[in-house]
């Protein structure tokens, strides 16, 4: 049975998730974010330390699904030997996608969510969200750039920040059609197509 402790810590990193998304970081008031989750300041202080560590712990909770299926993904294609580009990119697309197309409600608000913390005006915001998102992208564009050993790293990086941009396009333009994500776009078919566009565009443009 849950405890009314966990409950509280759940209740405001949900409500964190949801306002952050909607009004992001500066935008939101720790006091809204109480308000919404039934506790009070005491609670944030003693589950979390402050404001940020709230943040903090909702952007980790948020990213944890997607990068361990990414991990447990790149894992497996570098344990079967050198993976591809479009194994690689397919590795990395198709979670991305999967948070936002086939998790219904639940997917769309953590998809804003990081969304909007990923683009904050806010440095010190950003470098908050790359802390979590950081380690396993780094394996993945390590892992490109030797699959594309005839490009230099800086092509392969030029290449792999446009991934990402068009990764959170898509994701946008499906929150963009909710409520009922999940049947707004067949999730395999978008895949497909956008994993296609984007081999073909690392094959075309890093060419020697």
């Amino acid at each position: 049975m849950e405890t009314p402790v966990e409950s509280t810590r759940e209740r405001l990193l949900n409500v964190a998730e949801q306002r952050f998304g909607e009004g992001g970081y500066e935008g939101t008031s720790l006091r809204a974010i109480t308000v919404a989750a039934a506790a009070n300041i005491a609670a944030v202080n003693y589950h979390f330390g402050s404001k940020e560590a709230l943040l903090r712990a909702a952007v980790a909770r948020a990213m944890a699904p997607v990068n361990t299926e990414r991990r447990r993904r790149l894992d497996q294609l570098e344990a079967r030997g050198a993976p591809t580009p479009e194994q690689l990119i397919r590795a990395f697309i198709e979670p991305g996608l999967d948070l936002v197309l086939r998790r219904g409600e639940r997917g769309a608000v953590v998809a804003r969510f990081i969304g909007r913390i990923a683009f904050d005006p806010s440095q010190r915001i950003r470098e908050l969200y790359a802390a979590e998102s950081d380690p396993i992208e780094s394996r993945y564009l390590a892992a490109l750039q030797a699959a594309i050993p005839h490009a230099s790293p800086e092509a392969v990086s030029f290449g792999y920040v446009n991934m990402l941009g068009l990764l959170a396009l898509h994701q946008s333009q499906a929150l963009s059609r909710a409520p009922g994500v999940g049947s707004t776009e067949d999730p395999g078919k978008l895949a497909e197509n956008l994993v296609a566009f984007l081999v073909a565009a690392f094959d075309h443009g890093l060419r020697p």
